[in-house]
């Protein structure tokens, strides 16, 4: 594969780069932080890459026990019960996470219908009393603040229902309802506190143009101050399933970015709203829990790719999910299963958790961006130092030529620095260095981990980390980055003068 030509960096360089990558993550149904392993693998995220919200289904369903009914002089009333709440909002503040507060599902008493989604039975009907809804909505703000303090928890942003534009998700897709619930909830939710913002309506792919047209024109008819919009992000056709699993064809980047603009377009066009935020609630490759490509180092390089550009006309945008203790569909068969999670289960961390770790570093230094492209990003910190990141996708298709899959992209950078010395430091996740995947296929597919296999499986899963001394001349430097198939690395070129202590001679101790 021929070189790439000179990335050229001058004093005055700079690029386009929102880098919002820590501020929301994805999770499982609220329900699920009550488990071990769910923990585990939240303490490992947060300790390697920390995130600052946290988003996830299941708030209002059952198993989280918080809507219950009570008969009393032949009257039946209402009364809410917080125990696992106060138990999951502690485990997540005890990491620094605050949360991204989806309202959903309807608990089952207080449902209109018995439509559900999920293994789970997630309620997924409006509910038969709205203002029972409102009722219980107020209760659990109310009930957070005297917990964690109204200065805190108003700053929690609240997410009225998930991907009502399904059928699944909300009965009959209904929009209209769906309006009646947001404009509800929204009136409950500022009623409670003005400071509380609140957005929707949470739509997937699809008929999302249609949706946010649609829910633009409500608030501006009703005059709805809305808070900000959120919309999901998946970038594969539909998938084939074959037994527990789900192979996709990956959709073109571009249409993807296309699409997000649209939305952005979309609520420009209202005096009213233009400039308003735009949070993506959700997002990934594919969109089902058994999508194999999740596990795959290709996917780490396509988040990438996604990493770089979705601030571009989002505010934010999370990650669906943090971990594999996940059971939309049931629980899972074995370690590997396609499942959303940056961490496979047995806390392994899988490609893609390095991707975010790196772009996360990318936020050090308070630097700035001089180059971006669809294969890397560039910082400069305010000490003059560099630190980027650079990813190689493969063929869509995987069809590379022979060329392609011998030989790995060569990127060649040109750095504006004093002469002297300096340390280049890569971090590489890719096939040959980081394939947790690949290892447990050739110890066999163990549908259950033994210990020792566990421990090969987390050390298979580290970055390959290299160091180089550079000397810089001229006002130059140039750094040279060796990228094989689907692979996402990070590096540093820091300035690093030898200090050797007396006597000591590191040519002639290495000879």
């Amino acid at each position: 594969m021929a070189e790439k030509e000179m990335i050229v960096i001058t004093d005055e360089s700079k690029a386009l780069f929102h880098n919002n990558v820590d501020y929301c993550i994805g999770t499982g149904r609220m329900g699920l932080a009550l488990t071990q392993e769910y923990q585990e693998q939240l303490k490992l995220v947060q300790e390697e890459i920390g995130f600052r919200h946290i988003r996830g289904h299941g708030l209002f369903c059952d198993d989280m026990a918080i809507y219950q009914e009570y008969e009393e002089d032949g009257v039946k009333k209402a009364e809410y019960n917080f125990t696992y709440l106060y138990r999951v909002m502690d485990s997540y503040r005890k990491v620094g996470l605050r949360p991204f507060l989806e309202l959903g599902f309807m608990p089952e008493k207080l449902a209109r219908g018995t439509q559900t989604v999920f293994y789970w039975k997630g309620n997924t009907t409006p509910p038969k009393d709205y203002g029972a809804w409102c009722h219980m909505v107020q209760a659990l703000l109310r009930h957070l603040m005297e917990r964690y303090g109204a200065e805190e928890v108003t700053k929690w942003p609240i997410e009225v229902w998930n991907e009502p534009n399904l059928c699944g998700f909300w009965e009959n897709a209904d929009m209209q309802e769906y309006f009646k619930l947001f404009h509800a909830t929204f009136d409950a939710v500022k009623a409670v506190d003005k400071r509380f913002l609140v957005g929707g309506p949470a739509v997937c792919g699809g008929t999302d143009e249609k949706w946010i047209r649609a829910f633009m024109e409500y608030c501006r008819d009703e005059r709805i101050a809305v808070d900000f919009v959120t919309r999901h992000h998946y970038t594969i056709e539909q998938p084939e399933e074959i037994g527990h699993y789900a192979y996709s064809e990956l959709i073109a980047p571009e249409d993807g970015f296309a699409n997000l603009k649209t939305s952005r377009d979309i609520i420009d066009s209202f005096a009213e709203y233009k400039g308003l935020p735009i949070h993506i609630t959700e997002f990934n490759t594919s969109y089902t829990p058994k999508g194999v490509i999740h596990d795959t180092n290709l996917n780490a390089a396509l988040i990438a790719l996604q990493l770089s550009r979705l601030g571009d006309v989002n505010e934010s945008y999370s990650y669906w999910t943090f971990g594999d203790v996940f059971e939309e569909l049931g629980v899972p068969f074995t370690p590997f299963h396609g499942g959303f999670g940056l961490v496979a289960n047995g806390c392994i961390p899988k490609p893609t958790f390095w991707t975010f770790a790196f772009f996360k570093r990318l936020k050090e230094g308070d630097g700035q961006c001089v180059y971006k492209d669809d294969h890397m990003v560039l910082m400069k910190r305010k000490d003059g130092s560099y630190q980027g990141v650079a990813w190689n996708i493969s063929d869509r298709e995987g069809k590379e030529c022979e060329d392609q899959k011998k030989e790995p992209k060569k990127i060649k950078i040109s750095l504006p620095v004093c002469d002297g010395g300096y340390c280049v430091l890569t971090k590489t996740v890719d096939e040959k260095t980081c394939n947790p995947l690949k290892v447990w296929h050739d110890l066999g597919e163990p549908v259950s981990l033994k210990e020792e296999q566990k421990k090969l499986l987390v050390e298979s899963a580290r970055p390959y980390l290299k160091t180089k001394r550079m000397e810089a001349a001229d006002g130059k430097l140039c750094v040279k980055l060796s990228l094989g198939r689907n692979a996402v690395v990070y590096f540093e070129v820091n300035p690093c003068e030898v200090t050797s202590d007396r006597g000591y001679d590191y040519d002639r101790v290495v000879s």
